[in-house]
């Protein structure tokens, strides 16, 4: 690239606006890589905490579980009377461009219970209870987990392009705009000295006159 570029005053102010664009580009892009490293770092802190929760309330819910079993038998029946989840909605929200998924849960602070109370007791009602604070829970956790596994993709993107404007980009195009400086410089330096021979050889044929 550096040879086949003509050493012109043209192609030096070019190579000189593609230096700075470049730097302006290395700039915006370290920045955005640094934000993305705090969202993710932020989100994994909410995900350790999140971990913590959720097997706690994982245990306490087998354990409600076991309990319910102990009064009311095995609890599958009741259990099938349950429908599935339907009420999971997916939104996004975006980060310097990267756009993070937002899960949320209907009514996820209410409990309808779909089964009749007079096979029941209120052992299965915690257990419903506690399993639905469960589902809260993953919910949360897989959200942050799908976002920081984008947001690392985006960093990993970001790194790449950064390190290929500072490693590769802006030295070649420092390197360039050197080569044309010093090829003007020489050429200016050879227009001198051929300027300073014409004068010398006019006054020469002027006194030979």
């Amino acid at each position: 690239m550096e040879n086949s570029t003509a050493p012109t005053k043209g192609n030096l102010i070019n190579a000189k606006k593609s230096l700075s664009l470049a730097r302006v580009g290395y700039e915006l892009m370290d920045k955005k890589r640094n934000i993305l490293v705090r969202e993710m770092m932020t989100l994994i802190d909410r995900a350790n905490e999140l971990q913590d929760k959720i097997d706690y309330a994982y245990s306490d819910a087998y354990k409600a579980l076991q309990r319910a079993n102990i009064t009311l038998g095995f609890c599958k029946d009741l259990a099938q009377s349950v429908p599935e989840e339907r009420g999971l909605s997916l939104n996004y929200r975006s980060v310097m461009g990267v756009e993070l998924p937002q899960l949320s849960l209907k009514n996820d602070d209410k409990l309808h219970l779909h089964y009749g109370l007079n096979v029941s007791n209120i052992a299965l009602d915690e257990v419903y209870s506690k399993f639905h604070q469960v589902k809260i829970l993953t919910t949360n956790l897989a959200e942050i987990e799908s976002s920081v596994y984008r947001l690392a993709i985006a960093i990993k993107k970001s790194q790449k392009r950064a390190n290929a404007l500072q490693n590769i980009i802006i030295p070649r195009l420092e390197s360039q705009i050197s080569n044309i400086t010093e090829a003007l410089e020489e050429k200016d330096r050879e227009e001198f000295t051929r300027m300073k021979v014409i004068k010398k050889q006019n006054s020469n044929n002027k006194r030979s006159i």
